[in-house]
């Protein structure tokens, strides 16, 4: 897509509170690349002018140039994670793509049968934590009980989101649409001062261990292998080499009957050979 901006126009000329030539968005492409393996389109420029001129004024820094020498230059260590956070993308809510759970509780159900240790599932991008705590309400409803046998880990590259995730506590319009049913057996509402929110039950959120993880770090912190693993609609920010190279690193982290669930618009079967598909964006290993 071609650029609309020329690369050397000026923030008189844009009527912008800082200078963002093309030059600067290459290199925030280039780092956030480097650092998380996304890979940002042409058409994202103006995305990323909006999010980083607030780390810009955070920082009391006065233009683009400066705020990315300073990065590069490892004058601010601590700002790294600020600058990650910024570009990524947490859009998510509850029981997102909802096929997905029904075959999760039968699979879970299976799995148990089958061996007597608790189920351990991966959510890859936790996000906020709708798609974690949808894990674990589905995982509930299966056996029944707010104390099923299951670990659940919820990893994301976002600090921010890993806070709102682990704090469990969300608008109240978050859930407007989950059944009453559900709602009434694992979220407390708000009173008072906290009136408009809700909170999942601490039942609900003990079984799951937050933690942050960068999917192109060379090392995963992970006890695997796993029964389930959720990486729904995070590839799409990869290109196609480093899906790749995620993919075959979550290959050794799946039990033999594991389930990998994909987001609605990735298609892993173009990028490994190891997976073949169960169901409508859902792999398991192929052992053929």
């Amino acid at each position: 897509m071609a650029n609309n901006v020329p690369p050397n126009t000026t923030k008189q000329e844009t009527g912008k509170e800082f200078d963002f030539t093309r030059a600067d968005f290459e290199r925030v492409r280039g780092l956030i690349y480097q650092r998380a393996g996304i890979s940002l389109a042409d058409s994202k420029q103006e995305m990323v002018y909006s999010r980083l001129a607030r780390r810009l004024r955070a920082n009391g820094i006065a233009t683009f140039a400066s705020y990315l020498d300073a990065l590069e230059a490892g004058r601010m260590p601590a700002e790294w994670e600020s600058f990650t956070n910024a570009l990524t993308t947490n859009l998510t809510s509850f029981f997102r793509e909802a096929h997905h759970f029904p075959l999760l509780a039968e699979h879970a159900l299976k799995r148990r049968a089958g061996h007597g240790g608790p189920l351990t599932i991966w959510c890859s991008a936790s996000s906020t934590g709708e798609e974690p705590y949808s894990i674990a309400m589905t995982v509930c409803e299966a056996f029944d009980t707010l104390t099923p046998p299951v670990q659940i880990i919820a990893t994301d590259i976002d600090t921010n989101v890993l806070a709102t995730a682990g704090a469990g506590v969300y608008p109240i319009e978050r859930v407007d649409k989950m059944e009453q049913a559900r709602l009434r057996r694992f979220f407390l509402k708000g009173k008072g001062a906290q009136e408009g929110l809700v909170r999942v039950r601490p039942e609900l959120r003990q079984l799951i261990t937050f933690r942050q993880l960068n999917l192109l770090a060379d090392g995963w912190d992970l006890k695997g292998p796993f029964d389930a693993i959720f990486c729904r609609n995070v590839m799409i920010y990869f290109d196609k080499a480093t899906q790749r190279k995620i993919l075959a690193r979550f290959v050794p982290l799946m039990k033999p009957e594991a389930l990998l669930f994909a987001g609605h618009s990735e298609n892993f079967l173009y990028v490994s050979d190891a997976l073949r598909l169960r169901g409508k964006t859902v792999y398991e290993l192929n052992h053929g």
